[in-house]
């Protein structure tokens, strides 16, 4: 499965909870929250590559009662990572954060969540994910990197466990650079291309994931909401913006060049030149949130 670092998860994180709080308002997951409790007292989530919790960060307090997550990776360097990314959020938020054994509970107002983190490379477990209990599966910057065959045996489980489902942030191919350059179709047709590349869950589905997993779950009989969350990243708006810009185009051009090892000089410009228009640059890249709810 494709890794990411906890650098760029960090670097990342502002611009997704801007993108996310614009598409809040589609969603009255408070209310939500109270059903697939089913009756419970707690809301039992599972959330897959949680990377270093920023799911969690953005959507318990929004949830809102008592939560119960179990934050699912298969890397062991973002798991290590989770505690101390939960105490430093939860300390800027006015939250408090306890161990209890080898699980957290984190508080705030109106809501309380106790958190597992669980070892599992999702590419080749998803047998063993711990549904007991579930009422919420949800995932960040996932599904995107997710082949059909994967996703089918996804849905197939949720369905059966009666799991809502909500998944964040997965892009739908709409790239708008600013100021225009000659070469940003080129690299974004090789970026792509690279995206529907295997990442570890066999050819992904890219651009097309969220369509794909409409149409699938209709099918299934779920019932679908859908929200924009897109990034909108200004370069004008000083050195974080234009941090994030840079890795971007560096990102774009290794995996364009990765794609078409032809185009690696036209490439190689396209970066140089993006690279000096950093701080007057505005950069949208689409991401589509997609909930489903069962009858």
């Amino acid at each position: 499965m494709t890794g990411f670092s906890a650098d760029w998860l960090a670097l990342r994180e502002p611009f997704d909870r801007a993108a996310r709080e614009a598409a809040a308002a589609a969603f009255d997951l408070p209310g939500l929250a109270v059903r697939w409790r089913g009756g419970g007292a707690t809301l039992g989530v599972l959330d897959l590559a949680c990377g270093t919790g920023a799911n969690l960060r953005e959507l318990a307090p929004r949830l809102g009662g008592a939560q119960r997550w179990r934050l699912v990776d298969h890397d062991p360097r973002l798991l290590a990572a989770l505690p101390g990314a939960l105490a430093a959020w939860a300390a800027a938020q006015g939250f408090t954060v306890r161990t209890q054994g080898d699980r957290l509970r984190v508080e705030g107002p109106g809501w309380r969540a106790d958190v597992e983190a669980v070892h599992l490379d999702l590419a080749g477990g998803l047998a063993a994910l711990p549904l007991a209990g579930v009422g919420l599966i949800t995932a960040s910057a996932l599904l995107d990197l997710v082949s059909g065959a994967w996703l089918d045996a996804l849905l197939s489980r949720a369905c059966a466990a009666k799991a809502a489902l909500l998944f964040a942030l997965t892009v739908d191919g709409r790239i708008d650079w600013r100021p225009k350059r000659e070469a940003d179709e080129m690299v974004r047709r090789l970026f792509e291309a690279h995206q529907r590349g295997d990442k570890g869950f066999g050819p992904a589905l890219g651009s097309r994931a969220v369509a794909v997993a409409a149409d699938r779950l209709l099918a299934l009989g779920g019932q679908l909401r859908r929200a924009a969350s897109d990034w909108h990243i200004d370069g004008r708006q000083g050195a974080q913006a234009q941090a994030m810009l840079a890795a971007l185009v560096e990102g774009s051009a290794a995996a364009a060049r990765e794609q078409d090892p032809g185009a690696a000089g036209a490439v190689a410009a396209w970066a140089a030149e993006r690279r000096q228009l950093l701080a007057r640059t505005t950069l949208c890249i689409g991401h589509a949130e997609l909930l489903a709810d069962w009858p």
